[in-house]
Formats: structure tokens, C-alpha cells, sequence
């Protein structure tokens, strides 16, 4: 068993092992990269990216990062694809095959079928001299010195490597695209994610009644107004104006204090400056705002009229945090 030292020295090796090896990924973004990029954005089809191995996995995750982004993109296993899965493969599309030696069976006996059926090849690779690169109309250059791996076998550095540079080629692409937050919602719909950037405060309070009292009801009104409504305040309306908000904050408060209540009115102890957002507002935003300000209420508008309150609660209670 080793010392708890050595565990901890173990570990350092093996992240700085894979720092380095991302670190020298910036000498290899080069105008081939910019070709690539180039090529991807003008794609016709779709993006197949095939593999073997620990590459199939790396394959599979590059893939759900490019439809995240716009990208349409299917996993191929090269093994499979031999077997009947290379109808997949169509007109317009382009091929990623990822290998670190480029020369497994599987890849070897694909890249001649790809080229028959005249599709574009990117060789993600990390041998140069490997038949991938041979045959590829690109390459992707994702060599390493050593795996983390102390006999240099089990795929570590080398699938980290393709991962980071995979990571490079969809970013790049989605911002040469002027990809935003709102073309990722409508691929992330489902989740907390999609919610974030989805979910809007209009579809938070248009099943519920919106609590209000005029300045000039008495606190018996308010109370009873905050406690039918069931959101923990009221909003303060005079023709149709927003003049305040009470929260059963503000009543708590208000009953600590040795004062006659009974000739309170709303006006008197309803805060006069209260946090408002349009109804079309993202319920993130309004979460953030919220928490920002310590406050559990806000009132929600359409078109500056006063249309309801949300509350934290109903927020937090659609996954979003």
C-alpha cells in the first residue's frame, strides 16, 4: 500500500502529465484548424465521427457537444459501420475518424469504403504516419509524449487530449456562427439548463390570481388579501398603478412594534420601491435578483400593469438551481 504522500504525488504527476499535454495543443492551431473549421461550417450533411475503444467514447461525447451547438452529428462505431452501420454515412456528410494510432482493423478496413462513397475524412489522430493520416483529406494532430498511464497503455492522456481539442472545435464553431444563449435553449429544452434559459416569469403567475389591496384598505384586508392568495405578500394598486408591495414580512414586523394596528392602512407599511420585471423576463434573471436583494417576492408586469407575483419558491420549484 502506498503512503498517503505518495498517493498525493501519484495524482499530481498524472494531472500535470495531462496539463502539459493540453498546454502544447496551442502549437497545433494552425490554418489546417482554420481549414477544418471553414469546411464544418459550410457542411451539407451532418458530421459522423467514428472510433474504436476509448476513441468511441471521446466520439460519442464530441457528438452530443456538437448538437448541443448546431452542429447536426452522429457516433459511428467503426467496428459496426463495417457491419451494415455504414449506411449512416450520406451524401454531404463528413467523416471524423478519431484514433491515437490510426491503425486499428476497424479504421483500416472503413477509410477505403468512406473514399468510395466520396466523403470528406478528418483524421483526429495521434500518428501522423499511421494510415488514417495516409488516407484523410485533414488532420487533426492530437500526439502525445507519454500516456498518465505509468506503462504508457491504458488510454488517459491521449483521450484527454482529444476531448480538450474536440472541446476547441465546437466552441470555435459556435461562436464563427454567432451561435447565442437562445439558439442553445432550443436545443437544451428539458433540465435544469433548458429551463434556465428558457422558463419566463409569464408561466410562472398566469394560473394564479395576483394579490392586491388599494393604499388605503386597512391591514385587516391585507392580511387577509396575503393569506388567501397563498405568496407570502401583496401588491399595493391604486388606478391601476403599482404603488408598493406589503410582504408577511413587513406584517411580522409591523406586530412587533407596540402600535394601535386596528387604524393601519396598507399605505403605511408597504414598501414604496419594489422589485418588478416584465412578465416576458427569464425566471433565472428574476431568481438572480431575488437573491441579490434577499428578497423571497417580486412583481411581475406586462407592458409596465401589474399581473402578479412570483415567489423564490415557485422559481426553485422548476429545477432551475
Amino acid at each position: 500500500m502506498k503512503t498517503a504522500d505518495e498517493i498525493k504525488n501519484i495524482a499530481r504527476e498524472s494531472i500535470l502529465n495531462e496539463a502539459n499535454a493540453v498546454q502544447s495543443l496551442l502549437q497545433r492551431i494552425d490554418d489546417n484548424f482554420v481549414h477544418i473549421i471553414e469546411l464544418l461550417i459550410n457542411i451539407k450533411g451532418r458530421l459522423i465521427i467514428a472510433g474504436v475503444g476509448k476513441s468511441a467514447i471521446v466520439a460519442n461525447k464530441m457528438v452530443a457537444t456538437f448538437n448541443s451547438t448546431g452542429l447536426p452529428s452522429v457516433f459511428l462505431h467503426a467496428g459496426d459501420a463495417i457491419h451494415g452501420d455504414l449506411g449512416n454515412i450520406q451524401a454531404g456528410d463528413i467523416v471524423m475518424c478519431i484514433s491515437k494510432s490510426g491503425s486499428t482493423d476497424e479504421i483500416e478496413k472503413l477509410l477505403p469504403l468512406i473514399k468510395n462513397m466520396g466523403n470528406i475524412i478528418i483524421a483526429m489522430t495521434g500518428n501522423l504516419n499511421s494510415i488514417l493520416a495516409e488516407k484523410a483529406d485533414f488532420i487533426i494532430d492530437v500526439n502525445i509524449d507519454q500516456e498518465a498511464c505509468p506503462y504508457n497503455l491504458a488510454p488517459t492522456t491521449s483521450s484527454t487530449v482529444q476531448l480538450v481539442m474536440g472541446d476547441a472545435l465546437a466552441v470555435s464553431l459556435l461562436r464563427c456562427k454567432n451561435f447565442s444563449d437562445q439558439d442553445f435553449a432550443r436545443f437544451h429544452p428539458g433540465g435544469a439548463l433548458g429551463k434556465r434559459l428558457s422558463l419566463r416569469l409569464s408561466e410562472l403567475v398566469c394560473d394564479k390570481s395576483a394579490p392586491f389591496v388599494l393604499s388605503s384598505d386597512l391591514i385587516s384586508q391585507v392580511i387577509i388579501e396575503i393569506s388567501n392568495k397563498r405568496l407570502g405578500a401583496t401588491a399595493v394598486i391604486d388606478n391601476e398603478k403599482i404603488k408598493g408591495i406589503i410582504t408577511d414580512g413587513d406584517l411580522r414586523r409591523m406586530l412587533e412594534k407596540d402600535i394601535n394596528i386596528s387604524a393601519l392602512s396598507a399605505r403605511d407599511i408597504m414598501s414604496r420601491y419594489p422589485k418588478m420585471m416584465e412578465s416576458n423576463s427569464l425566471a433565472y434573471e428574476a431568481l438572480k435578483i431575488m437573491k441579490s436583494n434577499s428578497i423571497n417576492q417580486l412583481i411581475v408586469t406586462k407592458d409596465s400593469k401589474y399581473v402578479g407575483i412570483v415567489h423564490i419558491h415557485d422559481i426553485i420549484k422548476q429545477g432551475i438551481v
